[in-house]
C-alpha cells in the first residue's frame, strides 16, 4: 500500500515508524528538513521537504498512485485542505487531523466528504473516550469491546491476591477458565504467550472474553468494581473539556489549572465542574481540594512526568482510580510497571484508528487497538485464505501472534486449538508491533 503522511510531527512520525514496519510504501511531507531527518536515518521510507498544500509537491510524493493520505500537522484548516487537493489530485482514501468537535457531527460529515475528506480524527475525543471506559470499568486498565460486547478484550495488572498469579497458561486451559490470556506485559517486554508460561505477580495481562464471564474473570484477578462519582482532573486541556461534556451528569467533576485565563474558559465550557485555580502538583493544594474524598483522578497536563507523578500522589492518598495521559511513548513502559490504573497516549490512539482503517474494515463495530509495542486487530477471514484452512493449532502461526476469539453468526466465541475458522468469521487476533503484515496475509 502506498500512504503519503503529511506533517512529521509527534503524531506522524509515530505513525510513519509502525507504518514503515509493516512494509508498506510511505512518503513523509513535511517543510522542515530537521524533523525529517530523524525519520531517514531510522526508517525505510521516502522524506519530501514541502507544505502539504501545494499541487507540485503532492505530485512529486505521487499522489495519484496514493492509497491512503493521512494529513496530521499541528494546523486543522492544512490538514482539511490537503486532504481535499490530494483527494482531487487521486489519493484513494483521506485522513485529515482535526481539533473542533463541531466537524465531527453526523450532520456536517456529508460538506466534507463532498470536499474530499473522507475521514477525520481528533485524538482527543479518542482520549476522551477511552477515559470514559476506564472510569466504566475502574478495575482494568484496558477495555476493548468487540462487536458491541460480544467479545471483550481486557488489560488487567495481576496483584499477589489474584487467583492467577502463579499459574501455568495451560493449567489454565485444563481447569476450564472462559477467557483466553492472549499477551502478557512483563516489566519492559510484552510476551505472546503459549501453554509453558506462568504468569507472574506484577504482570499486566490481556484478556479475551465473553461478556457472561466477565466477573468470574474480575474475582480471579482478586480485583472488585469500584464505583466512580466524584472525579479530579489536573489540566483543562482539550481532553478535559470533552470528557465532562461527554460524560454529562454521570460524574460529579472538578478541574484544577494553574492559568486562571485558561480557567475562565473552562467555567463556560464546563458550566457542570467545578474550576479551582491551582496546582495540582502540590500536595497541600489537593489536600484542600479534598483528594482522599475523590474516587478518579485523571492527570492531562502537557507534562507526561508530571501526570506520572501527581497519579503516583493520588494513589498514595487513597483514590482507588488514577489515569494519566503519557505522551512520551518511552516513558509507557515505565509508567504501567507504577502504580498509574490507565495509561493515555493520543498517537497510540491515532496510529488504532488509522491501523483500522487500513485493514478495510467494513463496519463501525471493527476495532483495532494499539498497545505500546503490540496490537490488536478484529479481521474478518476470507473465502480461501490461509487461516481457514485446518485446526488453529495446525496453522503454525508465528510466535509473535495469537488468535484469541471469534464473532460468527453475531456470537462471540474463544478460539482453542482445536477450532476451525470459517469464512466470514471475525476474528480477534493479538500480534507484537511491526507483525500485523503477517496478520493480514494469513486472512487474505
Amino acid at each position: 500500500m502506498k500512504i503519503i503522511i503529511a506533517g512529521a510531527g509527534e503524531v506522524g512520525t509515530h505513525l510513519a515508524r509502525l507504518l514503515s514496519k509493516e512494509n508498506h510504501d510511505i512518503v513523509v511531507i513535511d517543510p522542515y528538513r530537521s524533523r525529517l531527518e530523524a525519520l531517514d536515518s531510522s526508517c525505510n521510507l521516502l522524506t519530501l521537504i514541502g507544505a502539504a498544500t501545494s499541487f507540485s509537491v503532492l505530485k512529486d510524493a505521487g499522489i495519484a498512485k496514493c492509497d491512503l493520505f493521512i494529513s496530521v500537522t499541528q494546523e486543522e484548516n492544512s490538514n482539511l485542505m490537503a486532504c481535499c487537493i490530494a483527494k482531487s489530485l487521486g489519493a484513494k482514501r483521506t485522513v485529515a487531523r482535526i481539533d473542533n468537535y463541531e466537524y465531527m457531527r453526523p450532520e456536517n460529515r456529508d460538506f466534507f466528504t463532498k470536499a474530499g475528506v473522507d475521514s477525520m480524527i481528533y485524538p482527543e475525543l479518542l482520549a476522551a473516550k477511552e477515559i470514559l471506559k476506564s472510569l466504566e470499568h475502574s478495575w482494568t486498565r484496558n477495555w476493548l469491546e468487540i462487536h458491541n460486547g460480544k467479545l471483550i478484550v481486557v488489560g488487567v495488572k495481576i496483584r499477589e491476591n489474584s487467583r492467577l498469579a502463579g499459574l501455568q497458561l495451560k493449567n489454565i486451559s485444563m481447569s476450564g477458565h472462559d477467557f483466553h490470556i492472549s499477551a502478557i506485559k512483563r516489566h519492559h517486554e510484552t510476551i505472546i504467550p503459549r501453554g509453558n508460561d506462568y504468569i507472574l505477580a506484577n504482570d499486566i495481562i490481556y484478556v479475551t472474553t465473553t461478556l457472561q464471564h466477565l466477573d468470574t474473570l474480575r474475582e480471579d484477578c482478586g480485583k472488585s468494581e469500584q464505583p466512580i462519582k466524584k472525579v479530579m482532573i489536573m489540566g483543562g486541556s482539550r481532553i478535559a473539556v470533552r470528557l465532562t461534556t461527554l460524560a454529562e451528569s454521570k460524574y460529579k467533576f472538578s478541574i484544577l489549572d494553574i492559568d486562571r485565563d485558561r480557567c475562565g474558559y473552562l467555567a463556560e465550557r464546563c458550566p457542570d465542574a467545578s474550576i479551582i485555580h491551582g496546582d495540582a502538583r502540590d500536595t497541600d493544594t489537593l489536600i484542600e481540594e479534598n483528594i482522599a474524598e475523590t474516587d478518579a483522578f485523571i492527570a492531562l497536563s502537557d507534562s507526561s512526568e508530571s501526570n506520572i507523578l501527581t497519579s503516583l500522589i493520588a494513589k498514595d492518598y487513597g483514590v482507588s482510580k488514577t489515569v494519566a495521559e503519557v505522551e512520551n511513548i518511552q516513558f509507557i513502559s515505565e509508567a504501567e510497571t507504577l502504580n498509574i490504573g490507565t495509561i493515555i497516549n493520543k498517537k497510540l490512539l491515532a496510529s488504532s484508528k488509522i491501523f483500522q482503517m487500513m485493514l478495510d474494515s467494513d463496519t463501525e463495530t471493527s476495532k483495532f487497538m494499539a498497545l505500546a509495542d503490540a496490537d490488536v486487530a478484529e479481521i474478518e477471514a476470507k473465502k480461501g485464505s490461509k487461516v481457514t484452512r485446518g485446526m488453529v493449532k495446525d496453522l503454525n502461526l508465528s510466535h509473535d501472534m495469537t488468535i484469541a476469539g471469534l464473532i460468527r453468526n453475531g456470537e462471540g466465541m474463544l478460539v482453542k486449538g482445536d477450532t476451525v475458522i470459517r469464512e466470514g468469521d471475525s476474528v480477534v487476533v493479538f500480534c507484537l508491533s511491526g507483525a500485523i503484515h503477517k496478520v493480514e496475509r494469513l486472512f487474505r
